[in-house]
């Protein structure tokens, strides 16, 4: 590998780091979604995931998650990634408009229990903070990861966990950070339920 190379891939490690350890003061608002989050599913709620490119995989990779496991044997829980269905959103983006495909999805399902989680980098997909928006109109919780640029998403947030970081790769890569933190902890809390007393 080239010095150049090298000094480059060094470089973004170096980044990666720094974002990473400076999430520490993230820690008190995951714990905060977390903390939420079991307490809607203990009341019978149900999770709504959104984002869009690399922030739907997010949306996905944390329902899968809740229903999956995270580490431990346990129940499925109830979680839904409204960017799945690619009939309902390219019916919804072709009959209306693009922004529109979570908030109409989240005025027609989410129930004040549930919570909506919207990933956004920017923080400024109007998808996204449509979604949002609809469900705090519908008395749900509404979650935003995103970024320090995420005025416009965080505004619609109950919650927020916001990245320290501009650069879209290490915004991204704290998202999943943060949720996997949050599955561990929903997770645990989960598996517990279960344990034989």
């Amino acid at each position: 590998m080239s010095t150049r190379l090298q000094g480059l891939l060094d470089g973004q490690l170096d980044r990666h780091s720094e974002v990473a350890a400076a999430m520490r003061a993230q820690l008190p608002e995951i714990q905060g979604v977390a903390d939420e989050l079991i307490r809607r599913l203990a009341a019978g709620g149900v999770l709504y995931t959104l984002g869009n490119g690399g922030s739907a995989a997010d949306a996905q990779h944390l329902a899968g998650e809740l229903i999956g496991r995270y580490l431990r044997e346990r129940r499925p829980l109830p979680a839904v990634a409204l960017i799945g269905d690619a009939a309902v959103v390219s019916c919804i983006a072709n009959d209306y408009a693009y922004d529109d495909v979570f908030a109409r999805q989240v005025t027609a399902l989410v129930r004040p229990d549930d919570m909506v989680v919207g990933f956004s980098t920017s923080g400024t997909s109007p998808s996204v903070v449509r979604g949002l928006a609809a469900a705090r109109a519908n008395g749900a919780c509404s979650v935003a990861f995103t970024s320090v640029r995420g005025e416009d998403l965080a505004a619609q947030a109950d919650l927020a966990v916001v990245v320290p970081a501009e650069e879209t790769a290490r915004i991204q890569e704290m998202h999943v950070l943060a949720l996997h933190l949050v599955s561990e902890l929903v997770d645990r809390w989960a598996s517990e339920l279960e344990e034989p007393s």
